[in-house]
């Protein structure tokens, strides 16, 4: 593991005006304002109960997202499948609680360095906590392609770099600079708000499912806010166009394909080879795309898209697809949409089940061929519409007579059969509803910090942390708080990350503007 630069952060109290953050507008957007001072913050009794104290004096440094950010990327808080060391991490992020005035703990969990850290802002009491939920750690790099360093927070041509930028250490910074701010000015909310930066995100056995089984009495709240909703560019990738926010994530699961044949020397090749076998199969389904299906969310989401948009051409093709009145006139112009769309791997992705091949096994010496070769395909089924047992049939359909088998990859222990059923389960959860004062806070911020752009309730093509909470019924929602062109999108989980840093600054007013809702 890196380990990163040690920073001062040793400001003295009469400092913090000096170490000013820089106040940018992003592409015509609106900079972020700062509230009347308000009732400080009691931190050791109930609010109500006594006068607050003055507002803390917290280092200019910790209410500047860039810099924060810069911050977190320089720990490298990879997880290669089991977790990651996510400890430095927090230990960092617990000083900035601290100078805040801010309770936190951090939770350790079975892997030693993997740990969880909760920072709790109390309130009046007013209303059920609001938690903010955002993983530490990040998946790997392949070093070697990356032209910066992915752990330095480099920025180069108004965009920082570092594996986390987007996901979602960026998010994080955006977040608590926000909250920072509003404490600064001494403000009060009217709910507790958790900050839980959570390990085991992206893969590990210790995730939030872990931490609500054994801490629930820390993490119950009212509302949950994620990654989730994406900010997206007009045509010239820069200026906002819509502003989602996700209250339903796809369902996840896997499909392992496997070839068998015979093995032997390399020097006498047979005609089953598995490796070749399997191969005729991927390139089967490398092409192949399963049905468009339009839910409720989708259909709202892309109505949004369809005013948003300034390319009327994709325009005309989204009100097409939606009023398609069978299903070769839908994937007729869905086909269109994906064609226009300046995010087309983003739009193609909420329209259908997606398959992606991301691991392939076999062999295991250069003189021996293999008698067997194996192929992962990552799934991801929109809630309401295709059923992942429906979408299994489908390719087990699609491979008949290939001599490949074709198996869910249920954990160990479960069957197919139960393991379907549980899919079933999450593709059946409704979304979230929108009628809350999370969703409300979300929707006016947006029209403040973005006025020339859409907002939408969104489906999330991915997957998040949020089981827990929607396993209660709680509300959970989605976004990742900064515009972004789509060449950044894809480099999500991929080669040199990156967010404009102007965008992050007017995201950090997002969501400043979110929490100015919940102050008293």
């Amino acid at each position: 593991m890196r380990t990163p630069t040690p920073r001062d952060h040793q400001l003295l109290a009469g400092d913090q005006h000096a170490a000013s953050v820089r106040r940018r507008t992003f592409l015509g957007g609106v900079a972020g304002t700062t509230a009347a001072g308000l009732a400080g913050l009691s931190l050791l009794t109930a609010p109500s109960a006594v006068p607050a104290p003055a507002a803390p004096a917290i280092p200019g440094t910790d209410t500047d997202p860039l810099d924060l950010l810069k911050r977190m990327l320089s720990f490298d808080t990879q997880n290669f499948g089991t977790g990651a060391s996510t400890r430095p991490h927090a230990e960092m992020l617990r000083e900035v609680w601290t100078r805040a005035g801010v309770p936190v703990e951090i939770i350790d969990t079975p892997q030693p360095n993997n740990v969880h850290l909760i920072a709790r802002i109390p309130g009046t009491g007013r209303a059920d906590p609001l938690l903010l939920l955002g993983h530490s750690d990040v998946v790997p790099v392949e070093l070697e392609n990356w032209t910066a360093d992915p752990f330095s927070g480099e920025v180069r041509n108004g965009e920082i770099y570092g594996r986390g930028a987007l996901d979602m250490k960026g998010a994080n910074a955006a977040s608590i600079a926000a909250l920072l701010r509003h404490l600064s000015e001494g403000a009060r909310f009217d709910r507790d708000i958790i900050v839980l930066t959570d390990c085991d995100e992206e893969a590990g056995s210790f995730g939030s499912r872990w931490l609500a089984a054994n801490y629930w009495d820390k993490l119950d709240a009212g509302s949950v806010l994620t990654e989730g909703g994406w900010f997206l560019a007009q045509e010239d990738q820069t200026t906002p166009m819509l502003i989602s926010a996700t209250r339903q994530d796809k369902v996840y699961f896997n499909i392992d394909l496997i070839a068998r044949g015979t093995a032997t020397h390399s020097s006498k090749p047979l005609s089953d080879a598995a490796i070749v076998t399997l191969a005729r199969a991927v390139a089967k389904l490398g092409d192949w795309q399963a049905p468009v299906y339009l839910t409720d969310v989708t259909r709202e989401y892309f109505r949004a898209l369809a005013e948003a948009t300034r390319n009327r051409g994709f325009a005309q093709a989204l009100r097409r697809m939606l009023e398609a009145r069978n299903p070769q006139m839908l994937d007729r112009w869905a086909r269109m949409v994906i064609a226009k769309s300046p995010y087309p791997a983003l739009h193609s992705a909420l329209l259908r089940t997606t398959h992606a091949f991301v691991i392939e096994n076999a062999g295991y010496k250069e003189n021996v061929i293999p008698s067997s070769a194996e192929a992962r395909l990552n799934c991801r089924a929109i809630p309401g519409g295709q059923k992942p047992r429906e979408f299994l049939a489908q390719v087990r359909d699609r491979l008949s007579g290939k001599d490949v088998e074709v198996r869910i990859a249920a954990p160990e222990g479960v069957s197919e059969e139960d393991y379907l059923a549980t899919l079933d389960q999450t593709w059946a959860t409704p979304p979230a509803d929108t009628n809350t004062d999370l969703f409300r806070a979300l929707k006016t911020a947006a029209r403040k910090t973005y006025p020339g752009a859409r907002f939408t309730p969104a489906l999330f093509e991915a997957g998040t942390s949020l089981a827990p909470w929607r396993d209660r019924g709680i509300p959970g929602y989605g976004v990742y708080p900064y515009v972004l062109s789509n060449e950044q999108l894809i480099g999500m989980h991929g080669n040199d990350e990156r967010i404009f840093t102007a965008a992050l600054e007017q995201g950090t007013n997002y969501m400043y503007s979110v929490f100015s809702g919940f102050r008293v």
